[in-house]
């Protein structure tokens, strides 16, 4: 059961997208000091007992049911998504940075940073005080405009939301929505889910995207990316894919094809991209 997790949590670093955003380059030395205290500070973490999934899925099920009631997101999706992303609980950024979802830092970050290697060497992740800031981040997280219309699903639609994520960029890996409708269904966590009523749903479903069309026109900004957010174009730096070039300019993998012409997810430095529709 256990291997089973640990598989996920590695295929994760590569078909899962959370905040694929960096804030800042650093150096080998001064991310290794940086861990080192930010695990001596973890005192939680010096006795951390590893997780199977069923403890897991116990342990969480309660902040992913309140996160559902509140903004929509299926528990069953969000319980997923940890198990997948966080190998149960039991990855480096979930022991010691209460990061359960990699999100990573961007540069309005006022919070505590962990480096690890991702998208790039040293990439920041976000260190949260308790593993529920990471499940409230991560429905905050999904609150941006190209995940707008999941939240006009029913929230127990569970592979509405798995089939959208993946359309909406969440992930690159074209079999993300069945590995996370395998772990859900695997582990019945559609138990978790709750219908609601038409009445409900519609002021749900005004509150959430009110609060996502507030934010359409406030872009949030990235160090990493020294183009202006209102330049169209972008020229290819080492270490860039097309993925965190879509992520920096709050676009889709698809969309970013689709306005070069591209056929493939090839690039090369130095090529210029169109990245405003």
């Amino acid at each position: 059961m256990r291997k089973f997790i640990y598989l996920f949590a590695a295929l994760a670093c590569f078909t899962s997208c959370s905040a694929r955003k960096n804030s800042s380059s650093v150096s080998g030395r001064d991310a290794s000091r940086n861990n080192k205290n930010i695990q001596k500070s973890n005192k939680d973490a010096a006795n951390y007992k590893s997780y199977s999934s069923l403890e897991y899925i116990e342990r969480f099920k309660d902040i992913a049911i309140q996160e559902m009631n509140q903004y929509g997101i299926p528990a069953s999706i969000t319980l997923g998504q940890g198990l997948f992303e966080s190998g149960a609980g039991n990855s480096e950024l979930a022991k010691f940075a209460n990061n359960h979802f990699g999100i990573k830092c961007t540069s309005d970050w006022t919070g505590r940073k962990y480096y690890k290697n991702d998208d790039q060497v040293n990439d920041c992740f976000r260190v949260y005080d308790n593993p529920e800031d990471s499940f409230r981040d991560h429905s905050a997280f999904l609150k941006r405009k190209n995940y707008a219309k999941l939240f006009e699903l029913d929230k127990d639609d569970y592979k509405g939301w798995a089939y959208g994520l993946k359309k909406a960029g969440y992930a690159t890996n074209p079999k993300y929505p069945d590995l996370l409708i395998g772990i859900i269904e695997k582990y019945n966590l559609t138990q978790y889910d709750r219908p609601e009523g038409e009445i409900a749903k519609i002021k749900r479903e005004d509150r959430v995207l009110t609060q996502i069309n507030n934010t359409i026109n406030t872009p949030a900004q990235d160090t990493l990316s020294k183009t202006p957010p209102d330049d169209k174009i972008y020229t290819v730096k080492q270490g860039d894919t097309l993925y965190n070039i879509s992520k920096r300019f709050g676009i889709t993998v698809d969309d970013l094809k689709a306005l070069n012409s591209m056929s493939d997810n090839g690039i090369k430095i130095g090529q210029k991209l169109v990245v405003v529709k």
